[in-house]
């Protein structure tokens, strides 16, 4: 006994015929690429179910924070203290603590200073002491002057480069809480791309974006215990929720803006600005709190005192806040899901006509749109705060984000689009991982990716012709051809992922349009992932607890697709090799016969019988009759009687399923086709038959579950095929389409132009190069 299969046909190939043929699968290779994810994934337990649902003894910590922080806007200094009642919810005793102190990635000492994090030839220079802030002399770092329990007795702590340990006085049992106090301070350093300061050389004043500025408790769950690995710069944050109150004291003529909700509305704000906030909870469009204006008037004062501003947040994982002089304050509130919650700006006039134009609208068509496909946004406030161009940085509630307009306030395309498209995604931030608390540290895809396969819906939303380049699928080719050396699968740690944007953004969200949009269509994956949304909202999932959900809600078994996109490398290239063409056989002689007889005149019309028709006047048979017999006039073609019997002897073994088919006349494509990348996918197909007329035909990615390199599929069809087009909507990220028609496209052609040259003249080489390039000389200034 064999595996293979075998499916008999009666058919006739066009031009020849065969009463059987045996169409014969290819042998089972030993395929792996259906074997379920069951030795990869972790093993299912009360934690974490099969199911991808948090267990009955799903557990986490939590950790609340009183902090009272000053910025010294003189020396660019942050001086604060903070109060932090650790929950132990977890069912383990633990003797000792671990706190984030991420600024210490500055620290001269800091061993990720010397080390790179491009990747392979690349050098990040914010990493390194070759940054500008390693050049001034300052001691950069978190500088811990005090830490003690809540009676005031000190504790032992250890720093280690990014963590510090600190020693518990008793063990803390599962239930129990403890109370301790933290003063540190540190110098800020310039914005490098999370946080720090922008200055303005023109007005001598600062944009304050601050974060990852207090000691923050590290998290520890059922999966890795302590999450402790050090920040490298290129891994984000690994935090846990809780409740925040924050005293920010800083110049009285700055605004800040911050994580949760204003508590002291009437001591830091004017009357007018007070009205103003009132006007834009029921305006149908952003309001000025405080104007271009009055901020460019704040810019050329000096402040004359200090003010504190006082936020509270509540159930969030961080806290981050923005202070300037320089702002523009605009505001409105959105109904999400109905429940209004506040959309506001702060920006300097240099963002300007940009940011008043677009900035908060993005913001509120932000949590409109994720709010649709995972949660209802929770918090009370959405931020988008200026920052440094080219870039963006996420915290709950507040993002910093660049695009900025030239000095004259034009701007380009790409700077318009640039900056939408970076207020989405950080903003967008907040579903994941701010609500959604994916670990960061390890899995950077788990956040980036998913968000920017939201961003992607969200600005298809946003305007119909955005050319949004990450998530459609033939914008990943690119990168899906490049030597798989230079790759790494995107379930790759977070300091260890190459082509940064490429592999933890761009690949997994085109991955999820995929499926959306081909391996599970917009229903079942629409569904399945807003349940993933509400069953990790406000906990931390890990790979397998979405990949287990996806499956779980939708009913789709998708373990070969994680096993292509998520922990390989090979791309998806398909090829159509062949197209047979074949018609049911009706055993009717009088369709046969002619069908050869058409056959054989084919084969006498050739060149040389076709000249001696003139060339020939008389064959020695047509002077002489005498010379013909019976084989002279005998018609081979003809019908005779057993070949009638026949017939009728075959009609009445006929089964009416086989009458039914034979009646219909259809016509039999076997198509044959290689995977010559590796990674297995759906075939779309788009038929153009001979009346102009067209069909699409979609096969699930299982055809390829007996054979992974090649197959052969019988496409039965009503009228004749003019030509097969493989993938025709660009929707599977196959890298080579050259090979995806039959018969094959031609090759688009090289262009040239054609020059009359004048008499006398000639070229020199260099101008017949300008010539064929289109009129530039290569390598010259043009």
């Amino acid at each position: 006994m064999t595996n293979s299969i075998k499916v008999i046909l009666l058919v006739t190939v066009i031009g020849t015929t065969f009463n059987l043929i045996a169409q014969e699968a290819q042998p089972f290779n030993g395929n792996t690429r259906f074997e379920q994810l069951d030795k990869i994934l972790p093993t299912p337990n009360t934690y974490r179910t099969a199911s991808g649902a948090p267990g009955k003894d799903y557990f986490q910590n939590r950790a609340d924070y009183d902090i009272k922080a000053e910025l010294d806007e003189k020396n660019n200094k942050i001086i604060g203290s903070e109060t932090v009642t650790f929950y132990n919810q977890s069912p383990d005793v633990l003797t000792y603590m671990w706190l984030q102190l991420d600024q210490n990635i500055f620290e001269k000492n800091n061993t990720t200073s010397a080390i790179s994090i491009g990747g392979i030839d690349k050098v990040n220079f914010n990493s390194t002491p070759d940054n500008p802030n390693f050049q001034d002399g300052k001691d950069y770092g978190y500088k811990i002057t005090s830490v003690k329990d809540k009676s005031g007795n000190k504790l032992r702590f250890t720093v280690n480069q990014t963590m510090m340990r600190v020693e518990l006085p008793t063990p803390l049992s599962p239930g129990q809480s403890f109370i301790f106090s933290v003063d540190w301070n540190y110098l800020i350093t310039e914005y490098y791309g999370r946080s720090g300061y922008e200055f303005f050389p023109k007005d001598g004043n600062y944009n304050y974006n601050i974060a990852h500025w207090f000691p923050r408790m590290c998290a520890y769950n059922d999966v890795n215990g302590w999450q402790h690995k050090q920040f490298l710069g290129q891994g984000e944050f690994t935090l846990i929720f809780g409740n925040y109150k924050v005293a920010i004291t800083v110049p009285n003529d700055h605004i800040v803006g911050a994580t949760g909700e204003l508590q002291n509305m009437n001591q830091v704000l004017s009357a007018t600005q007070i009205k103003r906030l009132e006007k834009a909870k029921t305006a149908g469009e952003p309001v000025l709190i405080v104007t271009q204006a009055e901020a460019e008037k704040a810019e050329l004062g000096n402040p004359t005192g200090k003010k504190t501003w006082i936020y509270k947040a509540d159930n969030v994982r961080d806290f981050a806040f923005a202070s300037s002089r320089k702002y523009i304050w605009d505001a409105m509130q959105v109904e999400v899901e109905g429940k209004k919650t506040w959309a506001m700006s702060l920006y300097p006039k240099e963002g300007n006509p940009l940011w008043e134009k677009y900035s908060t609208y993005t913001v509120a068509h932000t949590l409109k749109s994720y709010s649709k496909r995972t949660i209802a946004y929770p918090y009370p406030v959405a931020y988008s705060v200026h920052s440094v161009s080219g870039g963006g940085m996420e915290y709950p509630m507040i993002s910093f984000n660049g695009g900025r307009p030239e000095a004259d306030g034009t701007y380009s395309e790409a700077t318009k689009w640039g900056m939408i498209g970076v207020i989405i995604h950080e903003v967008g931030h907040n579903f994941f991982p701010m609500i959604v608390n994916s670990d960061e540290r390890q899995w950077t895809w788990m956040d980036e990716g998913l968000n920017t396969f939201c961003e992607y819906l969200a600005s298809q939303e946003f305007d119909r012709d955005w050319e949004f380049k990450r998530g459609d699928a033939q914008y990943i080719v690119p990168y899906m051809k490049t030597d798989p050396t230079q790759q790494v699968p995107i379930m790759t740690n977070s300091e260890q992922v190459l082509s940064f944007g490429s592999n933890a953004y761009a690949k997994p969200a085109t991955a999820l349009n995929i499926l959306r949009e081909t391996v599970m269509g917009r229903e079942l994956f629409d569904y399945a992932f807003k349940e993933y949304a509400r069953r990790w909202a406000f906990k931390q999932p890990m790979p397998a607890d979405f990949f287990r959900t996806m499956e779980d809600a939708s009913g789709v078994d998708l373990d070969w697709f994680w096993k292509g996109w998520f922990y390989g490398v090979e791309p998806v290239n398909l090829s159509i090799e062949n197209v047979e063409w074949f018609a049911a056989d009706k055993n009717d002689p009088v369709i046969n016969k002619a069908e050869e007889r058409k056959a054989y005149n084919a084969t006498r019309e050739t060149i040389s019988n076709i000249r001696n028709r003139t060339d020939i006047p008389q064959t020695e048979v047509e002077k002489n009759p005498k010379l013909k017999d019976f084989y002279s006039t005998y018609d081979k073609f003809e019908v005779k009687p057993e070949d009638t019997r026949y017939q009728e002897y075959f009609n009445m073994t006929r089964t009416d399923e086989e009458k039914a088919l034979l009646e219909k006349n259809k016509n039999f494509y076997v198509l044959n086709i290689k995977n010559k990348g590796g990674l297995i996918s759906p075939v779309i197909l788009k038929i153009v038959f001979e009346d102009g007329t067209e069909e699409v035909v979609r096969i699930p990615a299982e055809i390829w579950r007996f054979n992974d390199k090649e197959i052969k599929k019988v496409i039965p069809t009503d009228k004749k095929v003019a030509k097969w087009i493989m993938d025709p909507f660009l929707e599977t990220a196959d890298i080579d389409t050259s090979d995806n028609s039959f018969p094959k496209e031609p090759e688009q052609p090289s262009r040239f132009q054609i020059f009359k040259q004048k008499a006398g003249t000639s070229m020199n080489p260099m101008q017949r190069a300008a010539r064929m390039n289109g009129g530039v000389v290569p390598g010259a200034k043009n």
